[in-house]
């Protein structure tokens, strides 16, 4: 017979206006109702799942599954932002799922110095991401040659091309990675904390150009706008290279949770 699970989303202050307001009408993973598992002054938002789709077995398979995966992502993020939106959360991680919710209390009663600590330095603070991309050139036209000239050397015009083209993405690539630099130095006096991650490639690069850096930032809220106007500052008059800032987000890059974690029954 098929059972449920807890899908575990994040970790916060507890609060009566919360669980009755924030989360009131609330979906999740699986379109499950969320709600809130408290333990002294810390709560978890969870929602139950089915046991079929979220046992130790199936998670294997799913993660397997592109399609499952951006589902459950999507469901996941939606449920973390409208806490985001009230109060500091910890983020847990995508498909963090526990027995029951005696197992969800059990995690808050054992974590607790550590999750406290980490939502007192994160209070008043969000996360914002900051993408560089490069337009790569396209690769010029031939050039117009004579017959004569063609018949003499067919082949040094496309060198001479090629040799072109790989100098202008150099170029691009090198203005690229200054603006990287320039805004680093730009922003350090109004952020708290600095993460960089892996540029994204393939299905995750979502946009035109090659991303060449994807960081994150964790920014006090009433810095948030000397934040932007820094970062934009830093990559005008830089022809070729394009700079994308999101959020402001839960602070997913800074959360660092050791969260016991507890592996369902196949």
């Amino acid at each position: 017979m098929a059972g449920t699970l807890s899908y575990a989303y994040a970790i916060v202050r507890y609060s009566d206006p919360l669980e009755h307001s924030a989360l009131a009408g609330c979906r999740g993973v699986a379109d499950g109702p969320v709600t809130l598992v408290r333990s002294a002054d810390l709560a978890a938002a969870v929602s139950p799942v089915p046991d079929t789709d979220f046992s130790q077995a199936a998670l294997t398979a799913h993660l397997e599954d592109l399609d499952w995966l951006e589902r459950t992502a999507r469901a996941h993020h939606l449920v973390v932002d409208s806490l985001a939106a009230h109060t500091t959360v910890l983020p847990l991680r995508l498909a963090t799922v526990y027995l029951d919710e005696e197992r969800v209390a059990q995690m808050l009663r054992e974590g607790h110095q550590t999750f406290a600590a980490l939502l007192d330095r994160l209070a008043g603070q969000a996360e914002w991401g900051v993408k560089v991309y490069v337009s790569t050139p396209a690769a010029p036209e031939p050039q117009a040659t004579t017959p004569a000239a063609e018949a003499a050397d067919p082949g040094r015009a496309y060198l001479r091309q090629r040799r072109h083209h790989h100098q202008e993405r150099q170029d691009v690539w090198h203005t690229a990675e200054e603006v990287v630099r320039r805004i680093d130095a730009g922003v350090r006096e109004v952020v708290s904390e600095h993460a960089r991650h892996r540029p994204q490639q393939g299905r995750l690069a979502d946009t035109s150009g090659e991303n060449v850096a994807n960081d994150a930032y964790l920014v006090p809220h009433d810095l948030a706008e000397e934040f932007r106007d820094r970062v934009l500052r830093a990559a005008e008059g830089r022809p070729g290279v394009r700079v994308d800032i999101t959020g402001p987000w839960a602070p997913y890059s800074f959360s660092r949770l050791g969260a016991p974690e507890e592996a369902p029954a196949p």
